[in-house]
């Protein structure tokens, strides 16, 4: 249950819809994705833990499946999202330090005619391709 409270901690506690912003307004602070991506952190794999290196070898599995349809990898420069859907609204994320070792491997699909998912690396391929439709 531990992954599904820091994703509802992240989405509820920082999680926003709006409209496009001003375009005076300061965006440096926020890693802006606008293409079919998905977006992980920059964390350096530790092995040598069954449930660690059971996410580890999930997150490659799931991120290649993304890779195979038309995803980019995006590694996240900042802990504060912005993604730019294309009918202009903005959904901005931003990402509490990594409590735990799900929260570290996060994967976030996203593709301009949608919201963002985070992907549960507990889940099977399932959530994705329903996302992908």
């Amino acid at each position: 249950m531990k992954p599904v409270l820091f994703i509802l901690s992240a989405a509820i506690f920082c999680f926003s819809c709006n409209q496009a912003r001003d375009k005076g307004e300061d965006t440096s602070k926020y890693d802006i994705i606008t293409e079919k991506s998905y977006v992980v952190r920059n964390v350096k794999p530790v092995s040598g833990d069954p449930h660690v290196d059971s996410l580890l070898q999930r997150k490659q599995e799931l991120t290649g499946y993304l890779e195979r349809h038309g995803f980019v990898r995006h590694v996240a420069a900042n802990d504060s999202l912005l993604f730019r859907r294309n009918n202009r609204q903005e959904v901005v994320i931003e990402l509490p330090p990594p409590a735990t070792t799900e929260a570290a491997n996060l994967i976030i699909a996203f593709d301009p005619m949608k919201n963002p998912l985070f992907i549960n690396l507990k889940k099977d391929t399932t959530q994705v391709e329903k996302y992908i439709k």
